[in-house]
């Protein structure tokens, strides 16, 4: 039998309710291989949906090379690249896993994850920690100076944030993504408040939960001078509150959206675990000194989770000041948000706009707005340099090809008899 309108419409109610009555808490941290569903020891994990080597993009392979070297299993590149290239490595998406991981998104078995708690609901989900800018591994770099950041990042750092998590409360990070947008953050592109306040929470903890003073200062110096800290943390609360809108039958809500940086891909919560994909595109916008769009690696990460929650590109209107990072004036952002609101199930009741006389931020892509108003979903974005290991380049606005959800609405029409 098809599914009725009012069927329809109760779907993606209740999907819609789920995502927006998540509450993300921040309760520890692990090591990836003890928590991460599905980890194995010879097992990566990357952004966006399932992808060959042979189709890698050079940060995502940069990326994977040096995951195997941080872990030990190759002497050093060409060993590495030769056991990705055999399948004696296996690397599959992060989402599958219930990980997010922004840019390259690579996780490995022993790095330290964020463990985040939807205590509405249940669930769980994981994100590695942010490196800071400059030479990264989420960029494709592998030199041995990217390599020490990561071994103190996991095994010196991560503890001591661990431990500091552990002797209190978890973070209540829905709390503090709506403390942030009052601030002039987004959620995505622009973490400054919400990363300084997520730094303010955790300082007095991590100084009482270590004899080691210099160690607890270089911490909170790490964590207070990235604008992107909070970035990961906030990543898995989006993918914890996606996770719970997922799987409602009949609904047409899109709980996922991911890049790899060779394809975007969406899954939509009444269809499973299906991914639709097709051609990740350039981001525009503004470049670093020295680039241009000819440098420029296609879109990457898992990191539009954030729109997938109502956050990033669809919260723009509370952050005027990215367009001095992304291009365009004050009024673009404010006109991105509102047009979001046009393919979207309904208003964000936690996450308000000042701006908007506080109104909630669009949340619930609707995959059927999205194809019969031939509107993309807005995504901000850092831009990568398509050679492993430069990094960043600029940032901008991309949006998806809209076949993507052409193609997803067709399967829902099948599914669903429709």
């Amino acid at each position: 039998m098809a599914l009725e309108r009012s069927e329809l419409d109760l779907a993606n109610r209740a999907a819609l309710e789920r995502l927006t009555s998540a509450r993300p808490i921040l309760t520890g941290v692990a090591t990836a291989r003890d928590v991460v569903p599905g980890m194995g020891d010879r097992l990566l994990l990357h952004a966006g949906p399932p992808i060959a080597w042979a189709e890698a993009s050079g940060p995502l392979r940069g990326a994977l090379i040096g995951a195997v070297l941080f872990e030990g299993w190759a002497a050093d590149e060409r060993e590495a690249r030769a056991q990705l290239e055999a399948g004696e490595i296996r690397f599959e998406p992060c989402h599958h896993h219930r990980c997010v991981g922004p840019m390259a998104g690579v996780t490995s078995p022993s790095m330290a994850v964020y463990v985040v708690e939807n205590a509405s609901h249940g669930n769980r989900a994981f994100s590695n920690f942010n490196e800071g800018y400059g030479k990264v591994l989420r960029y494709g770099a592998y030199s041995p100076e990217v390599l020490a950041k990561l071994a103190w990042i996991n095994r010196e750092m991560a503890p001591l944030v661990g431990a500091a998590l552990a002797a209190g409360e978890g973070l209540d990070l829905r709390a503090l993504v709506a403390e942030a947008l009052h601030m002039g953050d987004e959620g995505h592109n622009r973490n400054k408040a919400g990363s300084l306040i997520f730094t303010r929470l955790l300082a007095p903890r991590i100084i009482q939960a270590t004899e080691d003073r210099a160690l607890a200062a270089e911490v909170v110096r790490f964590l207070g001078e990235n604008a992107l800290s909070v970035l990961n943390p906030v990543m898995a609360a989006c993918k914890a509150a996606a996770d719970a809108a997922h799987g409602v039958a009949g609904s047409t809500l899109v709980s996922t959206m991911a890049r790899n940086g060779t394809e975007f891909g969406i899954r939509v919560s009444g269809l499973g675990d299906r991914w639709f994909t097709a051609a990740s595109s350039t981001p525009d916008g503004l470049y670093f000194a020295g680039f241009s769009a000819a440098d420029a690696n296609p879109d990457i990460g898992d990191s539009t989770i954030t729109e997938t929650a109502g956050l990033g590109a669809f919260a723009m209107a509370a952050a005027p000041a990215i367009v001095t990072f992304i291009s365009g004036k004050p009024k673009d952002a404010r006109d991105a948000t509102l047009e979001m609101y046009e393919i979207t199930l309904g208003e964000h009741p936690h996450f308000t706009i000042p701006a908007l006389d506080f109104r909630g931020t669009p949340v619930g892509i609707e995959l059927t707005r999205v194809v019969e108003l031939g509107i993309p979903p807005r995504i901000n974005t850092g831009i990568a340099h398509r050679e492993a290991g430069v990094g960043q380049i600029g940032a901008g606005l991309v949006r998806p090809s809209l076949r993507v959800f052409e193609e997803a609405l067709v399967a829902f029409a099948e599914e669903y008899g429709i």
